[in-house]
């Protein structure tokens, strides 16, 4: 795993009203601090990405439908530097994944419905504090395509 990304498992309550769904608390012991909370809707087929926040830290659950989560570590003096992560999360393995800044994030939505994935952040959004890239710019070597293995 590349250094800095954790990954937590999360709890569900499911009753046959319907389920409540955990993400995180303030006194997860990986709690960092508040910045904000929002939600994103991605397609199936369809990418978002690549970005790379300068200081802010990520906190992805996927709350309906799955994605396919890449990251990829381009720190100069980081331990895994040029190492990339795939994780598919989702309905089936709904977890919390901790990306640190300076990780080169992305994911694409897989399946058969829109996936939307919650983020809470330690900052609030700023435009000059994200660096965005290409899905399929060469200087991040991953190959976006299904894999049939």
């Amino acid at each position: 795993m590349i250094d800095g990304v954790l990954i937590h498992p999360l709890t569900q309550f499911p009753d046959e009203r319907g389920k409540v769904m955990h993400m995180l608390r303030c006194d997860d012991s990986h709690f960092e601090r508040f910045g904000e909370i929002y939600f994103s809707t991605v397609y199936p087929g369809v990418i978002k990405g690549w970005h790379l926040h300068k200081e802010m830290t990520l906190n992805y659950a996927v709350v309906s439908g799955t994605i396919k989560l890449v990251l990829y570590d381009d720190r100069s003096m980081s331990s895994t530097k040029a190492e990339l992560n795939e994780l598919f999360v989702g309905e089936s393995n709904y977890v919390l994944v901790r990306i640190p800044p300076g990780v080169w994030n992305g994911f694409k939505g897989i399946g058969v419905t829109p996936a939307v994935v919650a983020n809470c952040s330690t900052l609030p959004y700023d435009a000059n504090e994200i660096v965005r890239r290409d899905p399929f710019d060469p200087a991040i070597p991953y190959d976006w395509e299904l894999k049939h293995q």
